[in-house]
């Protein structure tokens, strides 16, 4: 009997290892914090060279964040794994907020990419799908990014510090059906359009299943500002000025999406 229960434990506990998941939630608070904690945490991985830095480990009280530490290791990347994901379509995005940590002695980036492994060699291979984010301020940044189809099932988060004892975070991270991106607010199709304005407020990135037709942007005025066709899934407003715009989506069947977004 015991051995049947044992037997019976082991399947679990690999079944348990190599279960995915189809979504995230994770604001890292339920992690043990310092540079000595065992890992995987809750599913996340880590992927660091060995020696003097970088490290990568949780950090915080009350609201904790992961943090990465240069310590005597600059411009050299450390890798933050999300857990083992049902295989991206195309339909998702990721969301987070990133910054320089308080007292870090300098600046660094931050990319996103797929991996095929929580891995040296799984992150060998690693496939960004954001810009190069520069962490060089205390203020907390939020982003929301497309996630493409893809066979790699990991999530990597990819940071480089520029100095000895260079300290950078990210926090509460959420990879689901672009519910955090804006939704079309009048709806005449079947098909909904899901957008997000970038980071550096120079395109606006959308999640479809069909490529629109076209897209039109007037201003809170009601004159047209921009006219065309996304290229990949982005459409180009670095010519538009700050302020309030609607925009008008002709999907693959036709349909008018109706919609607005703010360019700061």
């Amino acid at each position: 009997m015991k051995l049947k229960l044992l037997l019976g434990t082991l399947m679990f506990t690999a079944f348990t290892a190599n279960a995915q998941v189809a979504t995230l939630n994770e604001n890292f608070d339920g992690f043990t914090t310092g540079t000595g904690a065992a890992w995987p945490q809750n599913g996340w991985s880590k992927v660091v060279p060995p020696g003097a830095g970088p490290f990568i480990y949780a950090d915080g009280t009350t609201d904790k964040y992961a943090q990465f530490y240069t310590l005597m290791a600059p411009n050299t990347p450390g890798y933050l794994i999300t857990p083992h994901i049902v295989a991206p379509d195309g339909t998702k995005s990721l969301k987070f907020t990133y910054s320089m940590t308080t007292g870090s002695a300098g600046t660094g980036t931050l990319e996103i990419g797929l991996v095929s492994a929580a891995t040296t060699a799984g992150t060998a291979a690693f496939t960004s799908i954001s810009p190069v984010y520069a962490l060089n301020s205390a203020t907390e940044q939020t982003v929301t990014i497309n996630v493409p189809a893809s066979a790699n099932q990991y999530i990597a988060f990819k940071f480089i510090g520029s100095v000895q004892h260079a300290a950078l975070q990210i926090d509460d991270v959420i990879y689901g059906s672009s519910s955090t991106l804006a939704v079309s607010d009048h709806v005449k199709s079947k098909q909904e359009v899901r957008f997000a304005v970038s980071s550096d407020n120079t395109a606006l990135e959308f999640i479809f299943k069909q490529e629109p037709k076209k897209v039109q942007i007037y201003s809170a005025a009601g004159q047209k500002a921009a006219e065309g066709k996304l290229k990949g899934h982005q459409f180009d407003i670095s010519g538009l000025q700050t302020g309030t715009y609607y925009m008008l989506v002709e999907t693959a069947e036709g349909s008018v999406v109706k919609s607005k977004f703010i360019k700061k």
